[in-house]
């Protein structure tokens, strides 16, 4: 069972049986073969690493390392939640389209996992990550596991995290009709939830790959941590004293367990379909400017709302 998740986005790939019987004849591969194919693995992740995973999106994000700081006014504050529920909603719609161009049953599933959690549907793994400085919190542990699977999970409407993005927005002075709907999203907002679509959602499994790949990168990098940090440091503050901040410190855990899944990942892709490497890498890099504009948006927003 690989790990599933909500925006952190993970690359489609075959089970183990599927991998073995893309060879011909009904013989293993031989040594050599597998030797090759090891070194091939190491060639691409070396070019992925960089000709991709140093894009700026991953690398230099302005934004989340001010607003880490803590140094956020209120109008900041909202403008950047109604900004990201925006794109938390409107993720729903590629993440439906993936599902839809899904290749086999099982990336259907996997399709499916995070489009369920997505909605309310926990996992119904172990509420526990990691060591025991790691557990959840009781807020995290109702909102669900960050491993396991939805099949025997419970469906709750407070779980679906547009839900629980509200829970937050309310206590900063939002309401239901400030967040999530399209025509709330600012120029780069739209821009980034279209190319979603686009790429992540494309029906040829390449592009949706090479998106899925990108986006889980990104995802994994830092920037929910940052986020994070700066919460916290304004919970601290009389007048975020209940600012709820599971959403985002869920989805910090979640990162963090599933950042060293993605190279196994991309080896089983690797091997398991053919693969156009710099057509990866293009799309790849299409997916992040998208991400990178997205963030670009909300820098050029928080320098006009000073105060």
């Amino acid at each position: 069972q690989l790990p599933t998740h909500s925006l952190s986005i993970t690359v489609a790939v075959c089970t183990i049986s599927n991998i073995t019987s893309s060879y011909t004849g009904a013989h293993h591969p031989s040594v050599n073969t597998q030797i090759k194919t090891e070194q091939q693995n190491e060639q691409i992740m070396q070019r992925l690493g960089e000709e991709l995973l140093n894009h700026r999106a991953i690398t230099a994000n302005s934004y989340t390392s001010w607003f880490a700081s803590g140094q956020v006014s209120h109008k900041q504050l909202q403008a950047f939640i109604v900004q990201f529920s925006v794109f938390s909603n409107q993720f729903l719609i590629a993440q439906l389209l993936k599902m839809l161009a899904a290749n086999s049953l099982e990336e259907m599933r996997a399709s499916k996992e995070i489009l369920a959690n997505e909605i309310g549907v926990a996992f119904s793994g172990s509420v526990s990550h990691g060591d025991t400085s790691e557990k959840m919190s009781n807020d995290e542990q109702r909102f669900g596991a960050i491993t396991g699977s939805i099949e025997g999970g419970r469906f709750h409407f407070r779980a679906a995290h547009f839900e629980l993005l509200l829970r937050c927005a309310e206590s900063i002075g939002l309401g239901f009709e400030d967040l999530g709907k399209r025509e709330l999203g600012s120029q780069e907002t739209l821009f980034f939830c279209d190319e979603l679509r686009r790429l992540y959602g494309s029906t040829n499994y390449q592009v949706s790959a090479a998106a899925s790949f990108a986006v889980e990168h990104w995802a994994a990098a830092g920037f929910w941590q940052e986020l994070e940090n700066g919460l916290t440091k304004l919970k601290a503050q009389p007048q975020y004293l209940q600012l709820p901040l599971t959403f985002f410190s869920w989805h910090n855990k979640l990162e963090a367990n599933h950042a060293h899944h993605t190279r196994e990942e991309l080896k089983e892709f690797y091997v398991s379909k053919p693969m156009d490497e710099d057509a990866f890498i293009v799309t790849g890099n299409t997916m992040l400017d998208a991400v990178y504009r997205f963030w670009e948006g909300l820098e050029k927003q928080r320098l006009i709302i000073l105060h």
